[in-house]
């Protein structure tokens, strides 16, 4: 079992077991629900709409190759400048040659969890470059010196009492603030960092291809904000953000927002499609796109697990989750938690150190009932643990237990062999530690169905 393995069974089991970590993720995740109910509700044939954004999503994986030339060219013409990064070390590196060629020494960031797989954040801090989340969720964390909890909401953990604690202690705000006055505050904090920053990044919800634009969807303004003030903006975008055209925006951008907070469409969406122009009067004098691929093209070469790239981050199937609403999201160390983290980051970051995070699913299927691009992520999560097996990428003790399990479980007859006794005999002595550490045993009765069928209707 790897390190990552062993430490989220700790972390796990600590989670699942805190009180007030399960009350806080409760509340938080039964606002969001109420709210989704309401906006899904006002979508008059959802089922259609998800069956389009899967063919859609499909259509462009299958020729990848060819929107995000096209994707390039077109936002060339315009005089934007495309950055191909194979991995997080090369997009770090292309980023860093951008600020330091202008004499940058301060960034400021929109939310983008792209740049959270890349730890652009530390990198920067590193090479004595000031980068500042200004999302109000991320800038809490970053303050905490966190990584973000869930896709879409990064402080979901976190409680009103706990942020104002934060706020006091780091700003001096009175100890019971209001959501609105902490709010206030951070704004007051933020306001005077944008005009001061010398580059604004940014990550994209989609790339379009036929435009050559990227389009943002948020609902504080931030974005716009990083965008408008520095002279340079940097967007960071994996590589299947990709969609054929401007006119895809009118299906994703209400599924994005309804399934991700139950909004009709957020309060901001952004498009854009490089640097100010000459007729125009504010935005960067400079546009960079970053195309990241860091293990997508690992997932893209893997024809029966490949929907994971459909994914568009509405954050839905986490929220969905039974464990990852008792585990929560910092449990799995990974920058994509949840359903979706689970099925992905096997392949972005390697089978043998993330595939316990496939085993980590109870296989309900709520995940895969509430994707607004109606990914199979149960079926994906059983065909990562046929890969872990296939490839070896198991314990020789793991790849022994299941072999014999398979083989009793094929034969009737083996099974009836051992009697109840013997078979409870193994659980308690095999599986008390594990399955039997927090809950009691179960107890195998001492004659199978099959044995008891066949002798009443023997006496028939």
């Amino acid at each position: 079992m790897s390190n990552h393995a062993d430490e989220f069974l700790v972390d796990s089991e600590e989670k699942a077991f805190d009180k007030d970590h399960r009350r806080i993720i409760n509340y938080n995740i039964g606002k969001y629900d109420a709210a989704v109910s309401r906006g899904l509700s006002k979508l008059i044939n959802l089922e259609n709409a998800k069956k389009k954004g899967h063919v859609i999503k499909w259509r462009v994986m299958e020729n990848l190759d060819k929107y995000l030339p096209e994707f390039e060219s077109n936002f060339q013409r315009r005089g934007g400048k495309v950055i191909w990064a194979n991995d997080a070390e090369e997009a770090n590196r292309e980023i860093l040659n951008i600020i330091q060629k202008a004499g940058a020494k301060t960034v400021v960031k929109s939310k983008s969890m792209v740049t959270e797989e890349i730890q652009l954040n530390e990198f920067l801090e590193a090479n004595h470059i000031e980068s500042l989340e200004t999302d109000l969720g991320e800038y809490i964390v970053q303050l905490l010196g966190q990584r973000p909890y869930h896709i879409v909401t990064p402080a979901m953990h976190l409680s009103k009492e706990d942020i104002a604690k934060l706020f006091n202690e780091k700003f001096g705000t009175p100890i019971d603030a209001t959501p609105e006055q902490l709010t206030a505050k951070a704004r007051e904090l933020l306001r005077d960092k944008y005009v001061q920053a010398d580059v604004g990044i940014t990550g994209a919800n989609f790339l379009l291809a036929d435009t050559g634009s990227i389009a943002i969807t948020e609902n504080e303004g931030n974005a716009r904000l990083s965008i408008s003030f520095p002279k340079i903006h940097i967007a960071v975008v994996g590589i299947e953000k990709v969609v054929p055209s401007i006119a895809d925006l009118d299906l994703f951008w209400p599924m994005l927002s309804t399934h991700g907070t139950g909004q009709n469409l957020t309060v901001y969406n952004t498009i854009l499609s490089g640097p100010r122009q000459a007729n125009e009067t504010d935005g960067p004098e400079e546009m960079y796109v970053v195309l990241l691929d860091n293990g997508r093209t690992n997932l893209l070469a893997q024809k029966d697990q490949r929907q994971g790239l459909y994914c568009i981050r509405c954050g839905a199937c986490l929220n969905a989750c039974p464990v990852y609403k008792n585990i929560g999201g910092h449990t799995y160390e990974t920058t994509y938690s949840g359903p979706i983290g689970s099925i992905i980051t096997p392949h972005l970051q390697g089978m043998e150190e993330f595939k316990h995070l496939s085993y980590a699913s109870s296989l309900c299927g709520k995940c895969t009932e509430v994707c607004p691009v109606k990914i199979d992520i149960h079926k994906m999560l059983l065909l990562n643990r046929r890969d872990s097996v296939k490839h070896q990428v198991v314990t020789k003790r793991e790849e022994w237990a299941w072999a014999i399990w398979k083989k009793g479980m094929l034969s009737r007859k083996m099974m009836d062999f051992f009697k109840g006794k013997t078979k409870n005999f193994f659980l308690k002595t095999l599986f008390k530690k594990t399955w039997g550490k927090l809950r009691e045993m179960p107890t195998v009765a001492d004659k199978s169905f099959s044995k008891e069928w066949s002798e009443r209707n023997s006496l028939d």
